[in-house]
């Protein structure tokens, strides 16, 4: 029998590109719908639930990833989400599985890697990307050292974004804080993005004097 699969994801071209990669593979996968936000998918659920997974992303308007993870977990237990996305840092992978996803794939896998991930986790298995794992395994170690820590970052940034501004305020740019962090400069840019709407600023020289101003790095 076919899995079925729903995907949440706002931007138009890797939706695309998700849905041509489970295309892949016809006789393993009947893919269902998309929804752009974790709204709609709520939505669409409401309608016809007969989903077995969905390949969830993080970033989304009106409702991300995880707030969806967590009313799709509780509105529909029988459905299994993994967390498909270009974040591999700590405090989303933390608040991911806090939500209830039972996986967490980066979006840059191939596309055998995400079907047998779905294969994986509709047989009862947790699939991750190996970075993912890794990381996974150290938050499990320690996790009530990583709760206070995102509890201390002013103006809600994470622990990931205080790295990236530290880096910035020492004059890298995407590459190089893409290398030192182990991190891919696309994923850098949305961090990037993250804090310039969370301190409420438009560039780099800006983002990091009031982060030295407010004693965040």
């Amino acid at each position: 029998m076919k899995i079925k699969v729903a995907t949440a994801e706002d931007n138009n071209l890797l939706a695309n590109s998700i849905r041509e990669k489970l295309g892949l593979f016809p006789n393993d996968i009947e893919f269902k719908y998309r929804a752009v936000n974790g709204a709609d998918l709520l939505k669409k659920l409401n309608v016809d639930s007969s989903v077995d997974t969905i390949l969830m992303d993080i970033e989304m308007p009106e409702m991300d990833g995880i707030e969806a993870t967590k009313q799709v977990t509780k509105l529909f237990p029988h459905i299994k989400i993994i967390m498909l996305t270009v974040f591999d840092d700590e405090d989303k992978i933390f608040r991911s599985i806090q939500a209830g996803a039972m996986g967490y794939l980066l979006k840059d896998e191939k596309p055998d890697k995400i079907c047998e991930g779905i294969k994986e986790i509709m047989a009862g298995g947790a699939p991750m990307s190996p970075a993912i794992a890794a990381k996974s395994l150290a938050l499990l170690r320690n996790p009530n050292k990583f709760v206070q820590d995102e509890e201390q970052d002013d103006y809600d940034l994470t622990k990931r974004e205080i790295e990236v501004l530290n880096k910035l305020s020492i004059g890298l740019d995407y590459l190089e804080i893409s290398e030192a962090l182990f991190i891919s400069p696309f994923t850098v840019r949305k961090h990037i993005e993250n804090i310039y709407r969370k301190l409420q600023v438009h560039n780099k020289m800006t983002a990091v004097k009031k982060a030295i101003k407010h004693k965040i790095i």
